[in-house]
């Protein structure tokens, strides 16, 4: 049966700890990270693409990451974390690698952003470039909470 603690009370279940209502488990491998990594692509792409090599890095980290994200997914459907040790380290490893990557993209998307500002179509551009700015930074900061928080768990 079940065990009792020394007031003769069922112990309670351990709760799992959620920030801004985003899990902070590998049971949930793609939630908001990934739209908002979704938004940063197609706001650059409905852009001019004034900066290809500076925006074609934003584009590769974000879809990159959205095919990963996808195979991860895919993998923790299939079961595949429940035989591994290392599910935790390697989703760990992963948003934290992301986050980097993402920074760098996030940087350089706002480069791209401020030489928008005068350019061609510069008004709408400015705008595209700087929505998909924002979603870089808030998309970089998700990954960063998602890898540290696999650890206080």
């Amino acid at each position: 049966g079940a065990s009792r603690n020394t007031t003769g009370h069922f112990p309670q279940p351990r709760k799992r700890k959620e920030l801004f209502l985003i899990p902070h488990s590998s049971a949930a491998p793609v939630c908001p990270r990934q739209v908002c990594g979704t938004w940063v692509w197609i706001l650059v792409a409905a852009t001019s693409v004034s900066l290809p090599l500076l925006q074609g890095w934003v584009m590769y980290v974000s879809l990159t990451s959205c095919l990963i994200s996808l195979l991860l997914l895919l993998s923790y459907l299939l079961g595949f974390h429940r035989n591994s040790e290392n599910w935790k380290v390697l989703d760990s490893l992963y948003h934290g690698t992301t986050a980097i990557l993402y920074m760098s993209a996030a940087v350089l998307q706002a480069n791209a952003t401020i030489n928008s500002e005068f350019g061609v179509n510069a008004p709408l551009n400015y705008q595209l470039n700087s929505a998909a700015s924002f979603f870089a930074f808030l998309t970089t900061f998700l990954y960063i909470l998602h890898a540290f928080s696999i650890y206080y768990q």
